[in-house]
């Protein structure tokens, strides 16, 4: 298991103290479109604040999309969702802030325990697409379902990032460029064709067959072959548990229109769960899958370097001394790790 001097890493020289009024605690990464931070509310409640690169900041175009982008994330409401609580996409450089989800992202916990048993892999289809219900019900779609944007807390998973990766203005193409993660692509995609919430039933469907295999579907390699292969080919269901496969059918058809719907999704895992569902099971699955306890610790930061202080950390976060610098996470993910009961994770830098 991870440990909070393993993933936290200290402010660094370039890095601001204060973004929108929230001092900054520890770096969490940094990805395409930003560097993400450690940070609390007035009240004491962590934070995940993702600051915008500067040179997407000079983007006029970029900064339409952004601040279109933030307005749809704030309508979404959901048990399954990391809320967005604030943002300014007309500050220099813009920037929003998430709520923090204690709990490692699906992609760390099966590294570190294998796939998932059946009922878990239902159980996570059943949170991702009530996600996907919120989410599609504001009227976003998210573009970049993945392993690493499910993060799983003790009482279940939750879904980052929806909608923001559309400020990147890329869209995936034949030719090369692409928004998102080849392996979880849709067919669409691919094609560069138009997104809609059906390609996110698809990119469910992949994220729940990579919890279910251990790795992805359609295999790993250069982007362009692992898209031909999701383009030109039918998923081999076959590998997948046989008790799932009609699941599996029901995201991963190859035309959009043949997909079900979150709501459909929904219905047939809680009709599979039975009984657990109605009893509400689903958190003792959590625990175990995502090696937290029943309780969820407080995040723990160590202290900036280049002169920060013990004072400088905002309420309620704690400093341990003489520990050496974290890393990010492969591929420019962000997560935290909270310290002792287990891990942690933050909102990833899309």
């Amino acid at each position: 298991m991870n440990s909070a001097t393993e993933v936290f890493q200290p402010l660094r020289a370039d890095d601001p103290r204060t973004v929108g009024g929230y001092r900054l605690a520890a770096r969490l990464g940094s990805g395409g479109m930003g560097r993400v931070y450690l940070s609390h509310t007035p009240g004491g409640r962590p934070v995940a604040i993702k600051v915008v690169h500067p040179e997407l900041a000079e983007d006029a175009t970029f900064r339409r999309r952004f601040r279109r982008e933030v307005e749809a994330a704030r309508r979404v409401r959901g048990a399954y969702t990391a809320e967005l609580i604030d943002a300014d996409a007309e500050a220099t450089p813009p920037w929003l802030a998430t709520v923090y989800v204690p709990g490692p992202s699906l992609s760390e916990a099966v590294a570190r325990r294998g796939p998932l048993p059946d009922a878990a892999v239902v159980w996570l289809v059943a949170g991702v697409a009530e996600a996907l219900v919120a989410v599609h019900g504001a009227g976003i779609v998210h573009r970049d379902l993945k392993p690493s944007n499910v993060l799983l807390a003790a009482d279940g998973p939750r879904v980052i990032d929806f909608g923001i990766s559309q400020a990147s203005g890329l869209t995936a193409t034949a030719t090369g460029n692409t928004i998102g993660t080849p392996q979880y692509m849709a067919p669409e995609q691919g094609l560069a064709g138009e997104t809609t919430p059906a390609t996110d039933v698809f990119a469910l469907g992949q994220t729940a067959a990579f919890a279910a295999l251990g790795k992805p579907l359609y295999g790993d390699g250069p982007s362009m072959t692992v898209l031909f292969r999701i383009v030109h080919s039918k998923p081999d269901l076959t590998r997948l548990p046989e008790p799932l496969r009609p699941l599996f059918a029901l995201c991963l058809a190859t035309e959009p229109e043949e997909r079900a719907t979150p709501a459909e999704i929904l219905a047939w895992c809680r009709e599979y769960l039975g009984e657990e569902a109605a009893a509400g099971g689903g958190p003792a699955v959590w625990r175990e899958v995502s090696g937290l306890e029943e309780e969820i610790p407080t995040p723990v930061a160590r202290p900036a370097a280049s002169g920060t202080t013990q004072e400088d950390a905002p309420p309620g976060a704690t400093t341990p001394q003489g520990t050496p610098p974290g890393d990010a996470a492969p591929g420019g993910e962000a997560h935290a790790t909270a310290a002792p009961a287990g891990a942690a994770a933050a909102s990833s830098a899309t």
